[in-house]
This record gives structure tokens, sequence and C-alpha cells, in this order.
């Protein structure tokens, strides 16, 4: 599995929303790795970033990543608890700025 670090750029690695300071995940990418889609759920509260999450996901396919973006503190536990039981796979987790990003790649 290829190793993502979270870097702070004015250019896109990976195209997300692409500004100043704003959050890209990359890493040692191959053909074989999937885009990054962002699912921005900031000001969302519980339960609706772990819901919309859930319907995002089905609507993916495998092998596929996900960056979801909250301002909710109970997704750090909702993910953690759903990601466990799921096929998916939390790749990385980051508290940035007072907002929780979860990298996650489809099962």
């Amino acid at each position: 599995m290829t190793s993502y670090q979270l870097q702070y750029s004015n250019m896109c690695l990976i195209s997300l929303s692409c500004g100043a300071n704003q959050p890209v995940y990359g890493g040692a990418m191959s053909n074989q790795d999937a885009a990054v889609s962002t699912l921005d759920l900031r000001g969302l509260k519980c339960p609706m970033p772990l819901l919309k999450t859930k319907q995002k996901l089905n609507a993916m396919a495998a092998g596929e990543q996900l960056l979801v973006l909250t301002t909710d503190p109970g997704s750090q536990r909702d993910f953690s608890s759903y990601l466990q039981l799921s096929a998916h796979t939390l790749v990385e987790s980051r508290v940035v700025e007072g907002e929780f990003h979860f990298l996650i790649l489809r099962g």
C-alpha cells in the first residue's frame, strides 16, 4: 500500500481544493492508485458526516479513495467505529486547524 503524508503547498500534488495552505494528500503514487475524491462535510453535525460518507462510499468503486473533511469532533469516534466494521480502510486521519480529515480507501 502506498504511504501518504499530509503536505501544505501552493501547488496541488493531487487536485483537491488547490489553494495556499490547503491540505494536499500525496505520495509516491503509481498508475494503480486511484485519484482522491473530496467530500467536504464541514459544518455538519452528527450523524450527517458519517451518513453522507457512507452514501458516497457506496457510490464509489473498490480501490477508489475518498478524503472526508469534517468539523464535528464526534466524527473521530464515528469513523473509527464504522471503518473497523466495514470493508473500507482508513489510510490516514489528521486533525488540521480544528478540522478532521479522513483518507479512506473504498473496500
